[in-house]
């Protein structure tokens, strides 16, 4: 049995130092993050557009702001851009200050270290393996009504790549507007979704002031260096609060305007969309055929696997991969997610095939 080990999908330096292996040489299957890179055009714009780091962005983003406008169809005084959801998700428990946040889990753990800095307690509601990780929506308002004036859900979600519909989502936000709970909805992968519009709950900003929506550029635009990202809510007066306690000029120039030409980069857009769809589908069949894995209908760009073989575990196929230079994600750190888990995102044909042949092993 081989030593447990749990490493972040960020730390390949890490794994590299311990497996003895060259970053450059790694798939990196654990990122979630678009295979095709930065769009050309976005580096051919910024690059010859880097004098605007000798003047101050505007203090507004008006330019892209009207862009997320165009981009979400959606009022431009819903949109508050940020220097990453990261930043967003701070401001918003700031100023919201829950007293009791529940929190849709498993999922992305920076939730619950933004909360643990607001005094607000913090409790999960499990989506259960049994149901392939599809929420009850009427469980979770049977366990709303316990005192909760909080909500976080990310859709679709990560790590388990299922998602609530937007019908769903409007049940859920009527019932809490009723009961003064808050609901904050992490849509960083909505983008990748097979139908964006059946999952995305920016259209219910309009009638809902009780509902904020993030996204950003890091994962679908490849851009996670770039910190950008924007919330979205008709409440104007609670975004115009949030505003006030930003610090001024957060994101940057460079940010702004690469903000700005990555929604407009719509060539770009539908390629990915293109790549991963079918990639996806390709990938969510033939996993299904393993024996050794149980798998789930998938609307992020990444998939999660259940182990379904004896005494392997979750490490063991982590090291397997890593050993033939693919990273995919040991889930071991993921709150609400009992059993052997591992995690990995659509990359190329010829990488996913690579990463296909050696689960074929296990």
């Amino acid at each position: 049995m081989n030593t447990k080990m749990v490493f972040h999908g960020s730390d390949i330096e890490k794994i590299c130092s311990h497996y003895g292996l060259k970053r450059e040489n790694i798939v990196n299957f654990g990122a979630n993050v678009n295979p095709l890179g930065l769009s050309s055009r976005v580096k051919e714009a910024v690059s010859s557009h880097l004098d605007i780091l000798s003047t101050y962005p505007d203090r507004d983003y008006t330019s892209l702001r009207q862009t997320i406008s165009e981009y979400c169809h959606i009022p431009v005084d819903f949109i508050l851009p940020g220097n990453g959801s990261s930043e967003l998700i701070s401001l918003l428990i700031e100023q919201k200050h829950p007293s009791k946040t529940l929190i849709l889990g498993p999922t992305y753990s920076e939730y619950s270290r933004e909360l643990s800095f607001s005094g607000s307690t913090q409790e999960y509601y499990h989506l259960q393996e049994e149901k392939d990780f599809k929420l009850d929506v009427d469980d979770l308002c049977h366990t709303l009504e316990e005192g909760y004036d909080f909500l976080i859900l990310c859709n679709p979600n990560n790590p388990t790549s299922s998602a609530i519909s937007q019908e769903e989502l409007k049940k859920i936000l009527t019932f809490c507007i009723a009961r003064n709970i808050f609901v904050m909805i992490d849509e960083t992968y909505v983008e990748f979704a097979p139908d964006i519009n059946s999952i995305t709950a920016i259209p219910l900003t309009r009638e809902f002031s009780n509902l904020m929506v993030l996204r950003g550029v890091s994962k679908f635009f490849a851009a996670p260096g770039l910190r950008l990202g924007y919330g979205i809510t008709g409440n104007i007066d609670f975004l115009k609060k949030m505003k006030e306690k930003q610090i001024p000029w957060s994101l940057n120039s460079i940010g702004a305007f690469a903000g700005e030409k990555m929604l407009q980069d719509t060539e770009y857009i539908l390629r990915t969309r293109e790549l991963i769809l079918s990639e996806r589908d390709r990938l969510y069949l033939e996993i299904k055929k393993l024996p050794a894995f149980k798998t789930y209908l998938p609307f992020a760009n990444f998939l999660l696997l259940k182990i379904q073989k004896e005494h392997v575990t979750s490490f063991d196929v982590f090291e397997t991969c890593i050993k033939n230079e693919l990273m995919i994600r040991d889930c071991s750190s993921f709150q609400c997610l009992e059993g052997e888990f591992v995690r990995f995102c659509i990359m190329d044909p010829e990488a996913n095939t690579r990463l296909l042949h050696v689960l074929k092993t296990i």
